[in-house]
């Protein structure tokens, strides 16, 4: 927690007023962070342009890559298990915009990859397309 507080630069008091323990600050920031995405994919048009827009916020977000080399384990823990409140925002956003259970779930795996092994976004494109053309509908 001090290497939090010295980070973002506010006092250790202020820290643990808002946050117990280290696991929930990175609780926060996932949280934080599928808020945004949920936003970002109910922008978007189609749903491989839902898709591909998650896909390159994931792939490219600096607090996952970050979270991917000093805290994998909370991460994964977060982001593997579909009764996590913040797995059923997400796959609901997912939903929204495919319509189909079959796909959401596939969809969902597609994109929790992504948390640990980032892809191009040519790759998002290319593969949110071909998710799209040839196995929601």
């Amino acid at each position: 927690m001090i290497d939090i507080a010295d980070a973002s630069e506010v006092s250790r008091a202020t820290l643990y007023n808002h946050y117990r323990d280290k696991n929930a600050v990175l609780e926060a920031l996932v949280t934080l962070e599928v808020e945004k995405l949920v936003e970002l994919a109910q922008r978007s048009g189609t749903p491989a342009d839902a898709l591909e827009t998650l896909s390159k916020a994931i792939s490219s977000d600096s607090a996952l890559a970050s979270m991917r080399i000093h805290d994998a384990e909370m991460l994964i823990a977060i982001m593997s298990h579909a009764e996590n409140p913040l797995y059923l925002v997400l796959a609901t956003c997912i939903y929204e915009a495919t319509k189909s259970e079959a796909g959401t779930g596939l969809a969902m795996r597609w994109l929790l990859g992504q948390v640990m092994q980032p892809i191009t976004p040519k790759q998002s494109r290319e593969q949110a397309e071909l998710l799209v053309e040839r196995t929601l509908f």
